[in-house]
């Protein structure tokens, strides 16, 4: 399955671009290790619904983690 992805590296201010590229697709997964502050800020800045896969342990994703993760927002 295709899928794409954006890696944001600055936040502030957001790329000019982000808004016209999140509307290209039908969902948006955005994993994070916190409780999922730049899904809200992407949620409330471009009215784009996110999906928010967030993990607060210390340690990083699997690659299994966010494989599942994305095949759940396809299958949705």
């Amino acid at each position: 399955t295709a899928v794409a992805q954006a890696h944001l590296r600055h936040l502030n201010p957001f790329p000019k671009n982000l808004g016209e590229v999140l509307k290209r697709y039908e969902r948006v997964v955005v994993p994070e290790m916190n409780l999922g502050q730049l899904a809200t800020l992407v949620r409330a800045r471009y009215l784009v619904d996110v999906r928010s896969h967030t993990q607060v342990n210390g340690m990083p994703f699997k690659a299994e983690q966010l494989a599942t993760a994305l095949k759940e927002a396809i299958d949705d």
